[in-house]
């Protein structure tokens, strides 16, 4: 299993990719939690409006979307649908031992995308801006996908 030895290079920028991933994940949902009781609203499910110390007066307005809370809930939510795919394609491409540069672009270049894509949906920039973050991080991993494939294949 050298591949996945921290003396290789290739598997040390997936460990610092995933690693910084994680915490983007995390700390989303922690983000979203914040927001919720910033404005002491946006709560997404019925049973969150049982009086508790987190929220002693609980309304059922409470249950309304609040576009400050569901904004984080989104970026969550999107952060859920791609983030697992760099992780998978990620470990395989790691597996056929790719050029270690390559690596570096493609999976720093994931990451660096994800983020700035973070910050172009919290600051509400239109959708072309997000859309083009996303894509640099979709055909990255779709690369390491195509590259791990065919390595296997052939």
């Amino acid at each position: 299993m050298a591949a996945f030895d921290l003396d290789n290079p290739v598997f040390v920028t997936y460990a610092i990719a995933s690693a910084i991933m994680v915490l983007k994940v995390m700390g989303q949902g922690w983000m979203t939690v914040y927001r919720m009781m910033k404005s002491d609203s946006g709560l997404a499910s019925p049973e969150d409006l049982q009086s508790g110390p987190l929220n002693e007066n609980p309304r059922p307005d409470q249950l309304a979307i609040n576009d400050y809370v569901d904004r984080s809930r989104r970026m969550h939510r999107n952060d859920l649908e791609n983030i697992p795919a760099f992780w998978a394609a990620g470990l395989v491409f790691t597996a056929v031992g790719p050029p270690v540069l390559l690596a570096q672009v493609l999976m720093y270049g994931f990451v660096a995308a994800r983020l700035v894509h973070t910050i172009a949906y919290a600051t509400e920039q239109r959708h072309e801006v997000r859309a083009s973050f996303y894509t640099i991080g979709s055909i990255a991993v779709i690369v390491m996908a195509i590259y791990a494939l065919i390595a296997l294949i052939v």
